[in-house]
């Protein structure tokens, strides 16, 4: 084989060694841009329905804390009228079940801290008939009240008049046309005409007259005078006085 054969068999083997290179390049680049394409449409379709999805769920939790919010404030509602009707029924039951107070009496006892002593109607050599009165056992200088408002119309020794065995003496006059006694006073403090108060001190107790000993005797009387006399205790109890 001569000199130029050789070198003519050798540069066409170079050439064809360029040649596969770069058909394999081609090949190559042909082959990576399929794959960016398909990489790219892979992307782009999977991109698509991710971020539709994230939207939705975005929304939904959205939508999920407004519920959340609404049941919340349904609930505070509820109990709040759940409150004010339990709040109504417990003013209701009271008023249903609250028993008036009874009105205060305009009546009271003629002393304070007093024990009962003989009682209205009792039989005795004390008296010339029945006892007329309830006896309020209390030492001596006790306050004497008038158990009602009125007016005084006797007032003195001698039993104001009824006679000497009351001793110191006073009757008031009260608006519902009975009238009241306050004998064996040792003191007294009004006078004939003079007004008196519920409750207001109008002598002081002792043991004047015909008595065994310190106490009040107390009448309630349909008419000034001795006589007219009624159950002084069932009286004051029966307009609330108490005793």
């Amino acid at each position: 084989m001569t000199k130029h054969t050789t070198t003519r068999t050798a540069l066409t083997a170079v050439l064809r060694n360029r040649a596969a290179i770069v058909g394999a390049g081609v090949a190559a680049s042909v082959a990576l841009g399929a794959g960016v394409a398909l990489a790219a449409d892979s992307g782009s379709s999977t991109s698509g329905p991710s971020a539709a999805a994230a939207s939705h769920s975005v929304r939904a939790q959205a939508d999920g804390h407004h519920h959340k919010r609404d049941a919340q404030r349904d609930l505070e509602k509820k109990r709040e009228a759940a409150k004010k009707a339990a709040r109504h029924a417990k003013r209701d039951d009271g008023h249903r079940h609250h028993k008036p107070s009874k009105p205060k009496s305009t009546w009271t006892s003629p002393v304070n801290d007093y024990v009962l002593g003989s009682t209205f109607g009792l039989a005795g050599t004390h008296w010339a008939h029945n006892h007329s009165g309830q006896d309020f056992v209390v030492p001596t200088g006790t306050s004497v009240k008038a158990a009602h408002a009125g007016t005084v119309v006797k007032a003195g020794p001698n039993g104001g008049g009824d006679g000497p065995a009351y001793g110191n003496a006073i009757v008031v006059r009260h608006w519902n046309g009975m009238y009241t006694q306050y004998a064996h006073l040792s003191k007294i403090k009004v006078y004939v005409g003079q007004a008196v108060s519920k409750g207001q001190q109008i002598g002081l107790s002792g043991n004047t007259g015909n008595s065994t000993g310190p106490h009040l005797h107390f009448e309630v009387r349909n008419t000034p005078n001795y006589g007219s006399a009624v159950n002084p205790v069932n009286f004051l109890r029966s307009v609330g006085a108490g005793l």
